[in-house]
């Protein structure tokens, strides 16, 4: 079955940018419709995506996550192209890219950014992709160079499964946690990554943004590793408790009394909400892995791109 391709380009404000994507990736992927998604752009995106000959939808809820919620949502294919709507990312791989997946069998495919220009890729960004696609490949085994990719190719099962919650820009570290946790087959690809055109600017704040997905990393955690998250707690409310005690136990020994009896009481509560962390982590854990066994099973019900021909 010849499969059926959707690019997918979430974007806002990017008049200068969005004429160039669509006629890449309609140029690049004959076969396939592209879609754009505008984001209450205040420009005329809307009017060129459509005069470029995209398909031009709206999602009024601000952020790419919401907008990416909604494509997965309303659109129906084989095989989901994704990419942003700022003309940095090479539409030419992107055959390339379908094809090593129908090769491969894989769910998810990721275009990693190989910059040749000094100016495509602020040092900031590469500092911060590197912190936080280390941090995540410790938490969640992700083996991915450059996890932060806004250029993804996806399988329907993968599209069909992904229950996600991220507004912003989060949405990339929720898609690839997503895929570890199921155990998807995932790879990867190096891709070119340019400039932007004139006129266009970077809606990524590197400090701001940083933090957001500093933050889904943990909501992450706590949601898919509860063990690990909350066994943090357990080891911190210990050190805390032993360290309020010590004190009191070095006054015990010393004289056999304990003036200090609400340092001893904060001590032992301490002690005790560190059991409690440590219990909820266990249920938790269990829990999980219910939901986890839920989630696999829905994903497995879904045909993968094996069952695919090349377009």
């Amino acid at each position: 079955m010849t499969p059926r391709i959707a690019v997918l380009v979430p974007c806002y404000n990017e008049e200068t940018a969005i004429a160039a994507v669509v006629r890449d990736f309609r140029a690049a992927l004959p076969g396939a419709i592209v879609y754009v998604y505008d984001n209450n752009s205040r420009d005329r995106t809307v009017d060129v995506a459509r005069e470029a000959g995209a398909v031009v939808r709206t999602e009024p809820r601000q952020g790419k996550g919401n907008v990416v919620r909604r494509m997965f949502a309303d659109i129906e294919a084989d095989i989901y192209v994704l990419v942003d709507g700022d003309d940095t990312y090479d539409a030419g791989a992107s055959p390339r890219m379908v094809q090593a997946m129908l090769d491969s069998s894989c769910d998810l495919l990721t275009a990693c950014r190989i910059h040749t220009d000094a100016a495509a890729y602020r040092p900031g960004h590469v500092l911060g992709n590197r912190f936080l696609t280390g941090l995540t490949a410790r938490l969640f085994s992700v083996k991915l160079p450059d996890m932060l990719s806004g250029y993804r190719v996806f399988s329907r099962r993968f599209v069909k499964s992904f229950p996600f919650t991220a507004e912003g820009f989060g949405i990339e570290t929720e898609l690839t946690v997503h895929a570890v946790r199921l155990m998807m087959p995932m790879e990867s690809m190096d891709t070119r990554y340019k400039e932007r055109p004139v006129g266009s600017v970077s809606k990524l704040n590197t400090w701001r943004d940083g933090w957001r997905i500093l933050k889904t990393i943990g909501h992450l955690v706590r949601e898919e590793r509860p063990l690990i998250f909350f066994s943090a707690g357990f080891a911190v409310l210990v050190l805390l408790s032993v360290a309020t005690a010590l004190p009191v136990v070095h006054e015990y020994i010393q004289t056999g009394q304990v003036p200090r009896l609400p340092t001893a009481i904060l001590a032992t509560g301490l002690m005790l909400l560190a059991f409690l962390s440590l219990t909820c982590g266990l249920i938790l854990d269990t829990v999980t892995r219910g939901r986890w066994e839920q989630k696999r099973m829905s994903y497995l019900a879904i045909p993968g791109p094996g069952d695919l021909t090349p377009p």
